[in-house]
């Protein structure tokens, strides 16, 4: 017994305060702990709940935007389908795919369309997204340059559809365009290296002439 309580070493007099210490330590540790773990769980609700409502808005967003890329597009091809759909199934992760269908043509790619179907089609998405979130003006830079002169008239006639709801401002070298702008702003250069601006104003010059 002697040579037990020997390798028993010193007798630590102070641990049972020691041991109340530790005991203190690892509550406070553990209330901590479980205030982070309650935070974590009240962070993971407000995230799920937040992916909700935005899956939500953005399911909303997209139907909306296919019914008026639809209806653009149906006036630009004068028929024909177009949507934006979603590139998989987790809608805030994945990306959009652009699908169109003029009339006549079997389903495929943006790529294997026309210069000027990819124009159109782009425009009939421009106009959709601003139909959505009307903006008080938009420019529009030589959009028309690859499109011939049917589809050049189709566009002029959405444009003027959309007119009174918003101001176009148009760079065009293109006379069915020009035609129906209300006013003219065209730069010339009568000297070499300075250019000249001579604004026209359509409706003065009509009610002049009339």
């Amino acid at each position: 017994i002697g040579r037990a309580i020997t390798r028993l070493g010193n007798v630590n007099l102070a641990a049972e305060e020691e041991l109340a210490a530790l005991d203190d330590r690892q509550g406070s540790l553990l209330a901590q702990v479980a205030d982070v773990e309650e935070a974590l769980a009240r962070l993971q609700l407000a995230m799920a709940a937040m992916d909700a409502e935005s899956i939500e808005r953005f399911q909303q967003t997209l139907e909306k935007v296919n019914v008026a890329l639809q209806e653009h597009f149906a006036t630009l091809f004068s028929g024909g389908t177009a949507s934006l759909e979603s590139h998989s199934h987790d809608l805030l992760e994945g990306g959009l795919v652009l699908r169109a269908q003029p009339p006549g043509k079997r389903n495929g790619s943006l790529q294997q369309l026309s210069g000027g179907e990819k124009a159109l089609t782009a425009i009939a998405l421009i106009f959709a997204l601003f139909q959505l979130n009307p903006a008080p003006f938009c420019l529009l830079d030589e959009v028309d340059a690859s499109l011939d002169d049917a589809n050049i008239e189709r566009f002029c006639t959405l444009l003027q559809t959309l007119a009174p709801k918003i101001q176009f401002l148009l760079i065009s070298h293109r006379q069915p365009t020009l035609r129906i702008a209300e006013q003219l702003i065209g730069v010339t250069m009568v000297e070499a290296g300075i250019s000249t601006v001579l604004p026209v104003d359509v409706s003065a010059l009509a009610r002049e002439t009339q």
